[in-house]
């Protein structure tokens, strides 16, 4: 799906943040496709996403809600669940956080 991001997106912060997450998060990644993003609609489909990740991990559902949460925060995130994240997972959480608030 990266061959088709507009550079729109790309420049969006908020989308960037989640972006990032998505590429570069093996489950995540798996999931970055049409059956839950609309690129052209800027849109994702947040309940399908949600519902097919029940059986995930713990630490695979806080990557998803941090993705979602940087992305619009009406998605709840609670900032103590990145201790369960491993140490790669717990860098990419904050480049992604990074991204996110690159203007502040």
């Amino acid at each position: 799906m990266s061959n088709i991001i507009p550079i729109s997106l790309l420049k969006d912060r908020y989308w960037a943040s989640l972006i990032h997450l998505f590429k570069n998060h093996d489950k995540l990644n798996q999931c970055f496709n049409t059956r839950f993003f609309d690129i052209k609609g800027e849109t994702i489909k947040v309940q399908s996403l949600k519902k097919h990740a029940a059986p995930w991990s713990t630490s695979e559902k806080v990557m998803l809600n941090l993705a979602l949460h940087l992305f619009n925060e009406k998605y709840k995130f609670t900032l103590s669940d990145i201790d369960y994240l491993d140490e790669k997972n717990r860098k990419l959480a904050f480049e992604a956080m990074r991204i996110r608030f690159r203007n502040y």
